[in-house]
């Protein structure tokens, strides 16, 4: 992959995925390749706000993804936990 291409490297209209298609490991990798990029700083003002904006669509995506995946895991384990209000009665 080049890391000086956000995309795929074909220029075409579709050649940068929607954010919003993207798994979290799409997310993460393209990031990080974007802050890579940003960090040289080889590029003009206005290329470096697309770059920009693009990371910080990309780093709401992986928090969604996040929040996502902590909301499933919180989810499985209450449902494996048996109910405590049931287990908890007062000594006679």
């Amino acid at each position: 992959m080049n890391r000086d291409v956000i995309g795929n490297g074909e220029v075409r209209d579709d050649a940068i995925t929607p954010v919003e298609e993207l798994n979290y490991e799409q997310a993460r990798d393209e990031l990080l390749e974007t802050v890579s990029i940003l960090e040289r700083g080889e590029m003009n003002l206005d290329e470096a706000l697309r770059y920009w904006e693009r990371g910080e669509a990309l780093a709401a995506r992986c928090e969604e993804h996040l929040a996502g995946a902590k909301q499933r895991v919180e989810q499985a384990l209450a449902a494996s936990r048996p109910d405590q209000s049931t287990d908890t009665q007062p000594a006679e």
